[in-house]
């Protein structure tokens, strides 16, 4: 068997295991790492040049102290240059923290986006679309920032561990009071780190069903608009935003309290530092200069307090990781390796069966399609059609079932050969390509000029065309365009693209019937793709192709022209309602 089998869908809990989270969070760290590590020595350098300092100026000062000017001023130098280092560190710090995250976001944007892809439409079946843009925009610019993060969490704690043990050096008592609160900080830091993530990852999931919502309305807008309905819709939109406000509340409130709490716990132990030290300077066991040097390193180890800040951004980091860790967990659609053989394009659906949760879609469809033939699919709205236009150019693959095209089944066709040779144009096409003509040339492979302007003038869209400013040229920004203009440039698209089989989904509803009537009389005789499959909601569009298929609640009602159909009352009510 060529197709490879697909891989089991993950179930909705397992995107947020740690093995999927950690495969991103160590992709990005290493796709950073020589960033990160440079960054990192960046900031043990500024970090030691810090340490360095006090031990200096208290020697410097008991050399003044002493009257030693002539030795006294070497030091003064080496001071100056001790605080210098660290300005011009501290600025390499910031441009290598800045370019790290934008790199590393840049980097995480693709993979998910590849991962998307990959997945094809039923990305947005697991995931809704503003769900997405929320994890592929914000999310990924959140979790971009680990690996600085990561590097400024070294130097961060290098500081704190490098002051106790510069203590320690001065006098061991000094380290032991400073020691004595170090439980106390480590509790709280612990504490702030459940808490955070907890109140974050709520956060995080409330600002992408805020997004799908959004999508969905703007999407609806005009019909929200003619139903009235915006006051109602406004609400639905914003209805997550209270739960939003108070895990936002929650994370402010966290981390104030930690903040708090250090800012208490850290003051109290540099006194309890500094009264030590004045005593061992009154017992004579400390000079001047030590008793300085221990209260600036009483200083760097109570930057154990500032780790907050640092793990606050590790937590929303490693959050919004989970979050894309989802969208990497997206199974992707699996291709084989086959290619078709000579043929017309005959295409056969048999026993499918597609399921959306516990509804039937599609049950037990067999059609087959001549090569070189038309067929029109009807039926009132909701019996499936779109879903079997779908499955019929491999958009979805069925629950059951297989669907072949010249006897090959499509999963087994490589990803190339399957849309070279099916093309599809849809009832609100993307354009895509930047300009006119790139909108019609955009897809899996480039046409040649001439069957682009064959192709658009097939659907009636050359006219138009060539009264705009540019012609092909004319950026799509440039030339607003009415739906029945967009339609037949998704048209013009799908006819340059299909080899042998051309499926059309409603792609003709915002044309008027003449336009109609001559781009069905194009799609006889001048398209390339021989057999054609269209989603028709209009009988004199049944009227034209050779065949109708009548679907009825997901089940293949009947097959036969459309004069012989028409025969029958139920037939003819699919039109009128």
């Amino acid at each position: 068997m060529a197709v490879t089998a697909p891989p089991r869908e993950p179930s909705p809990d397992a995107a947020h295991t740690a093995p999927g989270s950690r495969g991103v969070m160590s992709g990005a760290v290493r796709h950073s790492a020589a960033r990160a590590v440079a960054l990192a020595l960046v900031a043990t350098a500024s970090t030691a040049a810090a340490l360095l300092l006090p031990a200096v100026l208290g020697h410097t000062l008991d050399l003044l102290l002493a009257r030693r000017g002539g030795d006294a001023s070497r030091w003064v130098l080496l001071c100056a240059g001790l605080v210098c280092v660290p300005v011009v560190l501290d600025a390499c710090d910031e441009l290598l923290t800045a370019t790290t995250a934008a790199r590393t976001t840049a980097w995480l944007r693709h993979r998910a986006l590849r991962d998307v892809l990959a997945a094809g439409p039923r990305a947005t079946a697991r995931i809704p679309q503003g769900d997405l843009v929320t994890r592929l925009v914000g999310n990924a610019a959140h979790a971009g920032t680990v690996p600085g993060s990561l590097a400024g969490t070294v130097a961060a704690v290098a500081g704190p561990l490098g002051g106790i043990a510069a203590l320690a050096l001065i006098d061991p008592w000094l380290a032991a009071v400073f020691l004595a609160g170090a439980p106390v900080l480590a509790l709280l830091l612990r504490s702030f780190t459940r808490a955070s993530a907890d109140s974050l990852t709520g956060y995080q999931r409330l600002q992408g069903e805020l997004a799908g919502r959004l999508v969905e309305a703007l999407g609806g807008a005009r019909t929200i608009a003619a139903a009235g309905t915006a006051g109602r819709e406004r609400a639905r939109v914003l209805a997550p935003l209270a739960a939003l406000a108070r895990h936002g509340h929650r994370m402010w409130k966290v981390q104030g309290r930690a903040t708090s709490q250090a800012a208490t716990l850290v003051p109290l132990l540099q006194i309890a530092v500094l009264a030590v030290a004045g005593l061992e300077l009154s017992r004579g066991r400390l000079s001047v200069g030590d008793l300085l040097a221990a209260s600036r390193y009483a200083v760097l180890a109570a930057g154990i307090g500032t780790l907050v800040g640092h793990l606050n951004a590790l937590v929303h980091g490693r959050t919004a990781v989970r979050r894309l860790a989802e969208v990497h967990a997206l199974t992707p659609t699996p291709y084989g390796t086959r290619r078709l053989p000579p043929g017309e394009g005959t295409l056969r659906l048999r026993g499918v069966r597609v399921a959306r949760g516990e509804r039937q879609l599609l049950h037990d469809v067999d059609l087959t399609v001549p090569g070189g033939t038309t067929v029109a699919l009807v039926g009132r709205s909701g019996t499936g059609k779109s879903v079997l236009a779908a499955v019929a150019g491999r958009l979805a693959d069925p629950d059951a079932g297989e669907v072949t095209l010249d006897g090959v089944d499509l999963r087994e066709l490589t990803h190339e050969e399957l849309r070279r040779e099916v093309g599809y144009a849809f009832e609100r096409p993307a354009l895509l390509g930047g300009t006119i003509g790139g909108t019609v040339a955009f897809g899996a492979f480039t046409p040649a000029p001439g069957a682009l302007t064959a192709a658009a003038r097939a659907a009636c869209a050359d006219d138009f065309v060539r009264r705009l400013p540019d012609g092909y040229d004319t950026p799509l920004a440039a030339a607003p365009l009415s739906g029945g203009e967009t339609q037949r440039l998704g048209l013009a698209r799908a006819f340059a693209h299909a080899g042998r089989l051309l499926i059309l989904d409603d792609a003709t509803s915002s044309l008027d019937s003449v336009t109609e009537h001559k781009v069905t009389r194009s799609l006889m005789n001048d398209v390339t793709a021989p057999t054609r499959l269209i989603v028709a909601h209009r009988p004199s569009t049944a009227a034209r192709a050779d065949h109708v298929a009548w679907l009825d609640g997901g089940r293949i009602r009947a097959v036969g022209p459309h004069e012989e159909l028409w025969h029958l009352p139920q037939y003819r009510a699919v039109f009128e309602g």
